[in-house]
């Protein structure tokens, strides 16, 4: 299997491209990224870790990329405070799924948040006030990871899915709990640590339980 990693220098996706190789034995990971550097050693001498420098908005890099790919894995998102206005994220991600079309790659496992409403979420006054929270104090991120979810949504990819998350935490749990807002598995936990998320993503590309859907994940 040949998998392509998106935001593979940030601390979640840091985590994917780990667990992936423990997970995957044999497989390649293909790490798009603009910063090379950012890359831990330990991933930068690994032989079947193969990175591909580029900008999101580089179609050429990007469908270089994507060839002979199985499955794209992102783990972009907005920085919290300060990012740009006009949604720059969910424009990549259209030009991502065209590439991804365009090269015959129809699963995509994407990060999301708790700002992405789901029909089977049910009222919640813990989760209401945080989603609130950052709709004001981090408006630009607020409307740009509503953007990506809607973009996912409406792409037409055969196979997609959105995981969820809450408040992240550098915590070594590994066990989640997954559903939707509202519901009983997540009550009022409202963290989450990343590597359970990567661990999550992972197992939902050998299992697919959750195709077209956009479970929460909250720590176990």
């Amino acid at each position: 299997m040949r998998l392509l990693i998106l935001g593979s220098t940030g601390p979640i996706g840091i985590l994917l491209v780990r667990e992936a190789l423990a997970a995957f034995e044999g497989s390649a990971i293909i790490l798009y990224v603009r910063s090379p550097e950012k890359i831990p050693e330990d991933l930068k001498t690994n032989p079947r870790c193969v990175v591909i420098e580029g900008q999101l908005d580089d179609m050429a890099a990007l469908s270089k990329a994507m060839e002979g790919v199985d499955i794209v894995l992102s783990a972009l998102g907005p920085s919290q405070f300060t990012h740009p206005p006009g949604t720059p994220l969910a424009h990549a991600y259209r030009r991502i799924i065209n590439v991804m079309k365009e090269n015959k790659i129809d699963r995509l496992i994407a990060l999301g948040t708790a700002s992405i409403e789901d029909k089977l979420d049910q009222f919640n006054f813990v989760y209401y006030s945080m989603v609130k929270s950052v709709s004001i104090s981090m408006r630009n991120a607020y409307k740009e990871i509503r953007a990506i979810g809607a973009v996912i949504q409406a792409s037409e990819l055969e196979h997609w899915t959105i995981v969820r998350v809450p408040v992240l935490s550098n915590d070594a749990k590994r066990e989640v709990r997954v559903g939707y807002i509202g519901g009983p598995e997540i009550k009022n936990n409202i963290t989450l640590a990343r590597v359970g998320w990567a661990a999550f993503v992972v197992e939902e590309m050998k299992n697919s339980q959750w195709d077209k859907k956009m479970p929460l994940l909250v720590s176990a």
